[in-house]
């Protein structure tokens, strides 16, 4: 029986139909049967570690020397810092990695601005898209998962994109990228755990700290944080049992799997608190909890999506779990209202 249901009783019947091709599922069932499939993956990496094996160690230089960051010390480090990413890239080469060494050598262009580098192991990088030290928004993007020198041209772009959004409006704003700390494989164990987070929590604090030194008190300073990165800033803000605090105008969560806090309110912070989700982002499948397995804490909590958690939830379109920074998203064009403090312009999930 066809789709158009039964054939006709009466009449001349019907001519022969050819067979009929395969029907192809929907885009969107499609689209809900990958991120279920990729969420599974995940929730199974807890019992069965499915991560690739550690990659050789590549060599490169220790991180440069600098004096402590201030606005006249900027342009010292920002040169201090493109030379050893340069010197990076040659000890890569040698080493017969030409993937790591074409990004170390990209680090190096005349045109970037590194605020801190080191090509050693996954590698750890903080760049400035814009004038800092004359910013009056200032927006500081957290990475998740997966992100690394290896992989850091797509965090770039996503920087660079909310700063031409930002622009536009307004010039005198900056991004940074700040890849401060190493991120956890998607399908490990370790990104359904909160152990990657609270190692990277004190260089966040230390970074934000070095960041208001160098630009004073007067810019917002918002924290964009997507996926396990926002773990990583809520453990920096801390809750109101272990209160360390965050200095931001914004903390902004983009595909969150949840913040270990029970609620927005529970973070040390006076930072308005911001979430979303596209309509097609993979994470929603993963089970919000916090249980205790073989004596360690899985998973992540309250969905910042809910009522429950209370956080100002915006809309972020169709898009999926690496969308968010697309130029012409409803996702960019909401982040950049944030940043810029236009609140009121801001469309609600």
């Amino acid at each position: 029986m066809g789709a158009g249901g039964p054939p006709s009783r009466g009449g001349t019947s019907p001519a022969p139909a050819s067979t009929p091709a395969p029907a192809q599922p929907p885009p969107r069932r499609t689209h809900k049967w990958r991120r279920a499939t990729l969420a599974a993956l995940i929730t199974g990496a807890v019992v069965l570690p499915l991560s690739a094996a550690a990659r050789p160690e590549i060599p490169a230089p220790p991180p440069a020397t600098l004096a402590p960051l201030t606005a006249t010390t900027l342009d010292e480090a920002y040169a201090a810092n493109r030379a050893n990413a340069a010197q990076a890239s040659r000890m890569a080469a040698a080493h017969g990695d030409t993937e790591r060494a074409a990004a170390d050598r990209a680090m190096a262009a005349p045109t970037r601005t590194l605020l801190h580098f080191d090509g050693r192991g996954s590698g750890r990088a903080t760049e400035v898209l814009g004038d800092l030290t004359n910013a009056g928004h200032i927006a500081v993007l957290v990475p998740g998962s997966d992100t690394s020198l290896d992989t850091y041209a797509r965090f770039h772009k996503a920087a660079a994109a909310l700063h031409t959004q930002l622009t536009r409006t307004d010039p005198r704003t900056a991004v940074i990228a700040w890849l401060g700390y190493e991120t956890p494989a998607t399908i490990s164990p370790t990104v359904t755990t909160t152990g990657r987070a609270d190692e990277a929590a004190p260089q966040l604090r230390k970074f934000m700290s070095e960041l208001r030194a160098v630009v004073g008190g007067h810019p917002t300073v918002s924290l964009l944080c997507h996926s396990y990165g926002s773990v990583v800033c809520a453990r920096a803000a801390g809750t109101d049992d272990d209160a360390t605090g965050l200095d931001a105008t914004d903390l902004v969560l983009l595909g969150s799997p949840g913040t270990g806090a029970d609620t927005a309110a529970a973070l040390h912070t006076r930072a308005r608190i911001w979430a979303a989700r596209g309509a097609d982002d993979w994470v929603a499948e993963v089970p919000h909890i916090r249980t205790g397995f073989f004596g360690i804490t899985v998973g992540f909590g309250t969905d910042p999506m809910s009522p429950a958690y209370g956080a100002h939830t915006f809309a972020a379109g169709g898009g999926g779990h690496s969308d968010y920074f697309a130029p012409g998203s409803v996702s960019l064009t909401n982040l950049a209202r944030i940043v810029l403090g236009d609140t009121s312009e801001v469309t609600r999930a």
